[in-house]
């Protein structure tokens, strides 16, 4: 079911940024304040950490986000951007169908994922879990 809710030229603009010109570790997107488009919420630069990233996921508010998660497999550093979807139990319940309904717009529009996650507790999104699955397949 799609909500009807746009997304805002930024979004793409700093995607591509972070997946040709590594000038963003992550970023996280959110819903405006009247949920007519997603927008950039912040954009972390190349020295941040997945510590760093996980801070700035709230802890009672949905979010997406994007991450170039890097990591080693056979002796070599791989990357892959990953997709988050946040929606932590505690968030409204209004909130969690809006962004869920949204979600695809979103996504559909950043070419050249490799991996989607999709956090309710920061358990979820911890750096092992993350990496159990992004990892897969190499």
């Amino acid at each position: 079911m799609a909500s009807g809710v746009g997304v805002n030229p930024e979004c793409l603009d700093a995607f591509q940024e972070l997946k040709l010109g590594k000038k963003n570790k992550y970023i996280i997107y959110k819903l405006s304040p009247d949920n007519t488009e997603i927008v950039v919420e912040k954009r972390g630069p190349p020295a941040s950490t997945y510590d760093d990233f996980l801070a700035e996921l709230p802890e009672a508010e949905c979010r997406w986000a994007v991450y170039d998660f890097e990591y080693e497999h056979e002796g070599g550093k791989r990357n892959k951007i990953t997709f988050f979807s946040w929606s932590p139990d505690d968030s409204k319940v209004k909130q969690k169908m809006l962004f869920a309904s949204s979600k695809d717009a979103l996504r559909r529009a950043l070419v050249g994922i490799a991996s989607e996650i999709q956090g309710t507790d920061y358990g979820e999104v911890a750096h092992e879990s993350v990496l159990d699955k992004v990892s897969r397949g190499h």
